[in-house]
This record gives structure tokens, sequence and C-alpha cells, in this order.
């Protein structure tokens, strides 16, 4: 994984973050479907569940959801707009060097753009962290990088730098 600087562009302007709003509060956004990873070793799980309960409760301006099933692997926010998964295993994309990365608040993120015949948008990987953590964001959401603000801080709280054993 690439793991070069680059500047992180935080966008915010007015009508759009009403838009974020508006998404936020549509309805059918009160429940999730997120399945968990496959259960991670004890270590990675711990640090999942410790993160989990750090996550914020708005994201990109949108209010988290529950998922289904309810684990402390899964949040999810503004419906399935923005998804989390932590203790995922090592992505094989992290062995290409090709492959781009951004920094935000201290956390590494694979940065991976999504085929629009699956649905468009990003996924974000977690790198140099003692827990992989995969953030999904649809293509309507997808805007900037400046959703890994809040969700940066809580990780770089949780999981400690180093490299996953899983």
């Amino acid at each position: 994984m690439s793991l070069h600087r680059r500047p992180v562009r935080l966008l915010v302007l007015p009508a759009f973050s009403a838009l974020l709003a508006l998404a936020g509060c549509a309805p059918g956004d009160s429940e999730a479907r997120v399945d968990p990873p496959p259960t991670p070793p004890a270590d990675v799980a711990g640090f999942c569940a410790a993160l989990h309960k750090e996550l914020p409760e708005k994201v990109a301006g949108l209010a988290r959801t529950e998922t289904a099933p309810e684990s402390d692997l899964t949040a999810a926010w503004g419906g399935s707009a923005i998804v989390l998964r932590c203790g995922i295993p090592k992505p094989a994309e992290m062995a290409d060097p090709k492959q781009d990365g951004v920094h935000v608040n201290g956390v590494a993120w694979l940065l991976e753009k999504l085929p629009d015949d699956t649905g468009g948008g990003f996924r974000f990987t977690t790198g140099l962290r003692r827990a992989y953590t995969e953030v999904r964001v649809d293509k309507e959401h997808a805007t900037d990088a400046g959703m890994l603000v809040g969700l940066s801080a809580a990780i770089a709280a949780t999981v400690p730098e180093g490299i996953s054993s899983y």
C-alpha cells in the first residue's frame, strides 16, 4: 500500500451539508443490513469492541444507524450510505504498492474506487493498525475524505499502530 502523504481536501458547502442532513433523515434509515466479517482473533475483536464504543454518532452529517445483525464489528450511518466493518482479514490490495492512500488524523487509509456495476462509491481500509477496518461509502456520499476525520480519531484512540496478525 502506498502510504505517501497526500493532502486531504475538506470541502464543505452549506447547500451540500443541508442535503446530507436531509439524506440522513430519509425514511428506511432505521436499520442497515451489514454482514460482519468472519470472527477475528480475540485481540483484534477486543480492539474492534473498543472502537465500536468510540465511534461518532454522526459521520458526514449522517446519523448513526442500527445494524442487523447487531455486532461490535459493524456500524453504519445514514442507512447503508456509510458502512464500517472492523476486524476484516488483511485485504490483498494492501500488497500492491501502486494503490492510493491517504492519511487522516494519524491514520493511514488504502483508497479504492468501487466499480459502478457494483454500486460505485469508495472503500477505505486502514493500514498500519493492529486491526483492519474498512469503510464503504456509497457514490452519493463519496465526495471527499472529510467523513474519515471522526472515524480516524476513534480508530487512533482505540486501535494501536502496528501490523495486524490477521
